[in-house]
């Protein structure tokens, strides 16, 4: 059997670039909106019931087999929905700029999130199709590593960088940069040629009744319940601690906002770029269930540590919060991409992009839950029970990896020696 190997620079590079452009409005809302919300004076609860807005990526794979299937073939299979999602992309968020964020302009303004959400998960469920298509077998952890790591640059850049940028040069700013940076991706995905072979490698062919034939025969193979289970708990704790980690710090000890997304949103992610990086390469050297046992166990650390700090233990002054946040990032990007990995070594080929959609969309429904349930356990029972929840389940699922057959991902062995 073969090992692994890293992809082609030009798969790095497209890949990486498009996922960017997806975490450029996504890192704002999961990083930078909780907090602008919570300085408006909303309740927790408010303020975690706006993560209902990202609900298009958990219902993307509802029109996934559209984007499968339906295209123009002389300008790309994959391109012909990446390119309008990327021009309504950009033309929402330049919309955006001109709603300051404020009581009066809360609903338009949210409403063009909605829409970034909603364009932007469109365009995802192309862009892992393309990701199905280009990706080898043995290119998969790297391959997975340069998407996440390209997707979190991309959260970093719009939930920190230009969120900084915005408190210098104004809301305005913050926006029309996104604008114009989805632009630039999308130039640069008009010059790429789509492989030929890849139209016949994801089964464009197959009739809607093949299609759904196949569906069915994925969800009743054996074992696959496990996969399921395990992709829609594995970020369930992690998800509830960071939905009130920022907000805690601005509500109970007064932290501004700007340094909270500096912390959170900057140093988070660039500590979280490390780590998907490195679960790449443990991806390539591990067989793919031991490295998302083996990531899940380190991840579980700071989000004790990260529950201590919020029962009392510690004061959340800099010198502990960001080297904490560090660590919760650094673990969980290296969980994403081995857990990415484990996703796209089960997919079938050839319903590539709706196969991927359809545990995506899992993956996403698992972290909206207690995402969406955070803000409402926060006001009632009090921010010390929503970190020592994540840390319960975050546990909980190191039980259910053991239990997913080999058979499920059919992957390369690594190499040896």
């Amino acid at each position: 059997m073969t090992g692994r190997r890293w992809p082609d620079p030009w798969k790095v590079g497209v890949l990486s670039a498009l996922y960017f452009a997806q975490g450029l409005p996504f890192g704002f809302q999961s990083n930078a909106l909780a907090l602008y919300l919570t300085d408006l004076g909303l309740s927790m609860t408010q303020v975690s019931l706006a993560r209902a807005l990202a609900l298009p990526w958990a219902l993307k794979v509802l029109w996934a087999p559209l984007v499968d299937r339906y295209n123009l073939p002389r300008f790309g299979r994959r391109k012909s929905w990446i390119v309008p999602m990327q021009l309504l992309l950009a033309a929402t968020c330049v919309v955006a700029a001109f709603f300051p964020l404020s009581r009066e302009t809360l609903v338009p303004f949210l409403a063009c999130v909605l829409l970034m959400n909603l364009f932007a998960a469109t365009q995802d469920i192309a862009v892992d199709g393309l990701a199905v298509d280009l990706l080898e077998p043995s290119e998969l952890g790297a391959g997975n590593a340069a998407q996440v790591v390209g997707y979190k640059v991309g959260m970093l850049t719009g939930g920190g960088l230009l969120v900084a940028l915005a408190a210098r040069a104004g809301w305005n700013a913050l926006f029309l940069s996104m604008a114009g940076l989805c632009l630039l991706v999308m130039t640069l995905v008009l010059f790429v040629k789509e492989p030929a072979s890849t139209v016949h490698a994801s089964g464009a062919k197959l009739s809607w009744p093949e299609l759904v034939t196949r569906l069915k025969e994925l969800v009743r193979k054996p074992g696959v319940g496990w996969l399921l289970l395990a992709v829609g708990t594995y970020k369930m704790g992690e998800t509830l601690a960071d939905a009130m980690f920022g907000s805690w710090m601005v509500r109970v000890h007064h932290v501004p906002k700007e340094e909270v997304a500096l912390w959170l949103g900057t140093w988070g992610i660039v500590a979280s770029l490390a780590g998907s990086f490195l679960g790449g390469v443990l991806a390539t050297r591990l067989r793919l269930k031991t490295a998302v046992s083996v990531t899940g166990a380190l991840r579980l650390i700071p989000l004790i540590a990260q529950w201590a700090v919020v029962a009392g233990f510690a004061l959340p002054t800099k010198d502990i919060i960001v080297p904490l946040t560090c660590a919760e990032h650094f673990f969980g990007g290296l969980l994403t991409t081995a857990m990415f990995s484990l996703m796209m070594a089960s997919v079938d080929r050839r319903i590539g992009a709706t196969h991927f959609t359809l545990l995506a969309s899992v993956e996403v429904i698992g972290k909206a839950a207690p995402g969406l349930l955070s803000g409402l356990m926060a006001d009632t029972l009090g921010f010390q029970a929503v970190f020592a929840a994540s840390v319960g389940l975050s546990a909980a699922f190191l039980l259910v990896v053991p239990k997913i057959p080999g058979h499920i991902a059919a992957e390369p062995a690594p190499p040896t020696g």
